[in-house]
């Protein structure tokens, strides 16, 4: 999209099955899990800018050598300075002691990450300090390997504040108010209720105390312990967890909101939050790379058995479309086809907005995210273009040359008329001078549009805010001079916030929104806001999972194309020549072409949780009362 959001964060889990001298006589290096990690993260790079964090953990060293190894950063490039940091640590140990490079024994006793069980994360953090204490993985260590934990996730939960409360009930006194601390937390404390049943049963059967923490890590349950942990979450998230003794885990929400897969052989088991990184890092097919089932955990113990099985009961799946549309690779090869099938989608309206006048239309895209959703529209004109060639042929004189010749050679002209200079940063802080240097941001391409006879047609991904659009990109293309501007949006209108990892959390965020209460306004319908505030205050009163989304109302009144145009009104900068039109996304259209991937909440208000509603009415009361803070 032309204007960046924070987004969903992104995962990565490996666990080796064969012995580390395995990996250093076949692959070179006993460092080979440490090695596919950072490729994981590197081809999931799109899913974090704030920070970034890797832990991994040693099967069956000796007490007193540290088994856990994490490394954390938020500068600049977080990944780049993580495994920098982390090679240069392991390149300086083998330089200083040459004779032991091959010596597993010695490497894991002395190395750090030279293990068999690796996490890394992504951050993208929608909300809370940038500090490297925010950035995953967390650990909630203990002297009992069984009891220490470390978790990293791709989530957002709607009710912290009601499982805050039951862990203070429990008689903890957390560190701190998140879900990342609350998950870990819950998860951390059945694993400890579980560890204290087992090593009851296990002394109470007579066996030595020196046994006993071997058999409770044989005889943990994680499935049980998850089903009682995360019984009341509210939310979308994908959390990976590793306990110290080796056992692991990966758990999807009951709607699938969150994606994830996995990948498993003789060699490995991987997890990533998408597919291509895993295609590309070993070297599979598609096929056979899996998706974790929505209300599942895959759980796989220190002794490599494995399973994929439910933990609590599934929700009707709602995963999330914004992934299909914009976070996701679009090297996935569904996700390509699919953002391909939105551009074809939009073809109709942009027909009947140019007037069908395919001849003197220039057709672009903007940013580079939006080109797999251009080149399904390309497809389609090309094809409306063959069509009419062929019906219009039918009533042409055949002696008429000129006019057959003219006919052939109709055909969409497709061009690259706006290019995002990344050199360029808005560090500016004086309002003007910035909104001057957002103004440049974008580099047109000139000559290509005909003055004051071409209209242009340009596709993004999605509008949100509408502000680039307004103070940068329509002031650059307006340069071209074209007599019309048609802006496509792959995405259907934004309407109500996000809660489940995308930062779209507040109601003034959004274009669609905004113009929404000024068609009410200009409507004399002043009425309707205060009706929906006191609605909305009385929804926040009732049990969470009795609310209704009450600021739907507030779009009733209106159909989606008046919504547009004000949309249009709103953004088109006055000192503007061209004509400027919008077109979105039907939401009909967009589940045709993403038939999987049914989350629109964030189009719809169709929240897939309760916690949804609830999000969505705070958001509203606080947009009301001119408060800033974040709905959940």
């Amino acid at each position: 999209m032309s204007e960046s959001i924070k987004h969903e964060c992104g995962i990565a889990m490996i666990r080796l099955l064969k012995p580390l001298d395995y990996y250093r006589e076949k692959y070179g290096s006993a460092f080979y899990g440490l090695n596919k990690l950072c490729l994981l993260m590197e081809k999931q790079h799109n899913r974090g800018q704030d920070g970034a964090g890797i832990a991994s953990i040693k099967f069956d060293v000796p007490p007193g050598v540290r088994y856990i190894s994490r490394q954390r950063s938020n500068r600049h490039d977080p990944l780049k300075d993580i495994f920098s940091t982390v090679n240069s640590e392991i390149n300086t140990l083998l330089e200083e002691h040459p004779f032991h490079q091959g010596d597993i024994e010695w490497l894991k006793n002395n190395a750090r990450f030279c293990g068999e069980l690796y996490v890394g994360h992504l951050r993208y953090g929608t909300f809370g300090r940038n500090s490297v204490e925010s950035c995953h993985p967390f650990i909630r260590e203990n002297n009992w390997q069984t009891r220490t934990l470390i978790t990293a996730g791709n989530f957002n939960l709607t009710n912290v504040d009601t499982l805050f409360r039951s862990l203070i009930g429990l008689g903890q006194h957390p560190l701190e108010y998140s879900d990342n601390v609350t998950m870990l937390e819950m998860i951390g404390y059945s694993i400890d209720e579980e560890n204290t049943l087992l090593y009851k049963k296990f002394k109470n059967d007579g066996y030595p105390r020196e046994e006993i923490s071997k058999l409770i890590a044989e005889n943990l349950d994680l499935n049980g312990i998850l089903k009682h942990a995360c019984k009341k979450w509210d939310g979308g998230f994908v959390c990976c967890g590793l306990l110290g003794h080796g056992d692991a885990f990966v758990i999807r929400d009951p709607a699938g909101i969150r994606p994830v897969f996995y990948y498993k052989d003789d060699e490995v088991l991987v997890v990533t939050s998408e597919r291509p990184p895993i295609q590309t890092a070993f070297n599979v097919p598609a096929g056979k790379i899996k998706e974790i089932p929505p209300a599942h955990a895959l759980i796989i113990k220190k002794d490599k058995s494995f399973s994929v099985k439910p933990y609590i009961s599934p929700l009707p799946r709602k995963s999330c479309s914004f992934e299909r549309i914009y976070f996701s690779r679009g090297s996935d090869k569904d996700i390509y086809n699919e953002r391909k099938n939105l551009g074809r989608k939009l073809v109709p309206a942009v027909l009947e907005a140019i007037n069908h006048d395919i001849e003197n239309t220039v057709f672009s895209f903007i940013p580079n995210t939006a080109e797999t959703c251009f080149f399904g529209m390309a497809d389609e004109l090309n094809k409306y273009c063959c069509d009419t060639q062929i019906e219009k042929l039918k009533s042409i004189d055949p002696k008429d040359t000129e006019a057959i010749k003219k006919l052939i050679h109709l055909k969409p002209r497709f061009e690259k008329v706006a290019v995002k200079d990344a050199k360029l940063r808005t560090f500016i802080s004086d309002d003007s001078q910035r909104n001057e240097l957002a103004a440049h941001v974008y580099d047109i391409t000139y000559g290509v549009v005909r003055s004051g006879i071409d209209s242009l047609v340009i596709i993004d991904d999605s509008i949100v805010r509408g502000t680039t659009m307004r103070e940068s990109i329509l002031r650059i293309l307006d340069r071209t001079g074209p007599k019309k501007i048609v802006v496509v949006s792959s995405a259907p209108q934004i309407r109500y916030p996000d809660c489940y990892g995308i930062d779209m959390a507040r109601l003034r965020q959004f274009i669609a929104f905004e113009a929404a209460v000024e068609l009410i306004k200009e409507n004399g319908m002043a009425d309707l806001l205060k009706e929906v505030y006191e609605d909305a205050r009385h929804q926040l009163r009732l049990p969470m999972e009795d609310m209704v989304n009450a600021v739907k109302k507030i779009y009733e009144p209106f159909t989606a194309d008046q919504i547009s145009i004000k949309i249009g009104e709103m953004l088109r900068p006055d000192n503007m020549n061209a004509e400027v039109e919008f077109i979105y996304q039907r939401i009909e259209d967009l589940h045709e072409s993403c038939p999987e991937h049914l989350g629109d909440w964030y189009f719809t208000g169709n929240y897939p949780t309760p916690g949804g509603n609830k999000v969505v009415n705070q958001s509203y009361v606080n947009y009301i009362e001119g408060s800033n803070k974040r709905a959940y």
